[in-house]
């Protein structure tokens, strides 16, 4: 018959600690009793008369067995109440983890006592769960916010067609109306669904890095909006430092995302010229400041922007005035997770005289290239950037 050996990792860590202290004690107490017997039968063989001794050590052996048999008992139970008291905290912790869900985020253990281990513990799950919640959280207001954008092109699409069709004397002329309408529309959720995808690949990470240089992307960048930038009445100065002996900007080497790192800029100069007053200047720079590749756009003297709604700008669907006709809202939203990604941040601040100032700051490569980057090509899918 094979004996089954029983696998003391199944038993409750409160049962492993309480055994470990006993087996402890135990040991212990049973050296110093083994001590003393043997110090006492030196003693009691030299002091009485030959046979006199062994009784007395029988009983006295007698009794050491029973009090380390008593006191390992003694031990146990007090081992266990100690041990239940020292990992209530873990209990608490699991209950909350248990706990944990949709309808009860906003729980939290709130551990007092000692800062000790188990205290360390509990407000490290605390701030995991303080994570939790705003992702949640920024999840279902993303949610939200992209249901009402889509289905905003939606309604007018259904109710352009039927309105249109539910006349049945409308002229071709109409129907025609109707169809570019119709084509508006849907040009209109292709942008949106192209930058929701923008968004979503940035959000993802990075899965493969180029080098580049920021110069010479924010200079294409300019020069494809020349166009928008003419039609808005808006004219771009594009501020960056030239390489000696080189005429293109070839100065601000980065490692990045050559369709993301295209998109940050181009959404940065989308911005700029939007919500700029015609006649104005957008001021597009590229910098190195201390040890970062910096782009900087400004379009002073653009529409005023409240100090309290600068951060507001930051967060998807999120754009100054809801009912302004041009804009998805997610602009902003691409630039931050873009630079995220590429281990950047972004800097907003709100002039005096009006418009925006945004500052994109991403680690410098340390080597330069040794020959121009490739030109970065339009992500795929995304036929405009999209806007603020």
């Amino acid at each position: 018959m094979r004996l089954v050996r029983p696998d003391l990792r199944r038993l409750p860590l409160r049962a492993r600690l309480v055994g470990i202290f006993v087996a402890v004690f135990a040991v212990s107490t049973a050296a110093v009793l083994f001590v003393s017997y043997l110090l006492m039968k030196n003693h009691l063989e030299t002091t009485l008369e030959p046979g006199q001794a062994a009784p007395i050590l029988r009983g006295l052996a007698i009794q050491y067995v029973l009090a380390l048999i008593g006191t390992s008992m003694l031990a146990g139970g007090l081992g266990w109440l100690a041990a239940r008291r020292l990992l209530r905290p873990v209990a608490v912790v699991t209950e909350a983890a248990r706990r944990a869900s949709d309808e009860h985020l906003g729980e939290r253990i709130a551990l007092g006592g000692p800062h000790d281990e188990l205290r360390e513990l509990a407000d490290t799950f605390d701030a995991m769960l303080d994570r939790f919640q705003e992702s949640i959280e920024a999840q279902r207001r993303f949610i939200a916010n992209a249901s009402h954008e889509l289905r905003s092109p939606l309604t007018a699409i259904r109710t352009e067609v039927d309105v249109t069709l539910t006349d049945p004397g409308a002229t071709i002329a109409e129907l025609r109306q109707m169809g570019e309408r119709v084509l508006e529309g849907s040009d209109e959720l292709d942008r949106l669904l192209a930058a929701l995808m923008v968004l979503a690949r940035s959000q993802r990470g990075l899965v493969a890095t180029a080098p580049l240089d920021l110069a010479q992307v924010a200079v294409l960048v300019a020069q494809d909006a020349t166009r928008q930038a003419e039609a808005a009445r808006i004219s771009i100065d594009v501020d960056v430092p030239a390489a000696p002996g080189i005429e293109a900007p070839l100065t601000v080497p980065i490692n990045g995302d050559p369709a993301l790192v295209r998109r940050l800029v181009a959404n940065l100069v989308d911005n700029a010229i939007r919500y700029h007053r015609p006649g104005g200047t957008v001021l597009l720079q590229v910098r190195e400041e201390q040890g970062e590749a910096v782009v900087r756009i400004v379009n002073l003297g653009g529409a005023p922007v409240p100090a309290a709604e600068v951060e507001r700008l930051r967060q998807p669907f999120e754009r100054l005035g809801r009912t302004h006709a041009s804009g998805s809202g997610l602009g902003l939203s691409i630039v931050q997770a873009v630079a995220e990604a590429h281990e950047g941040r972004v800097e907003l601040a709100a002039p005096a005289a009006g418009g925006l100032e945004v500052t994109v700051r991403l680690p410098l490569r340390t080597a330069a290239p040794t020959r121009p980057t490739p030109h970065p090509g339009p992500v795929p899918g995304v036929a405009a950037p999209p806007q603020r």
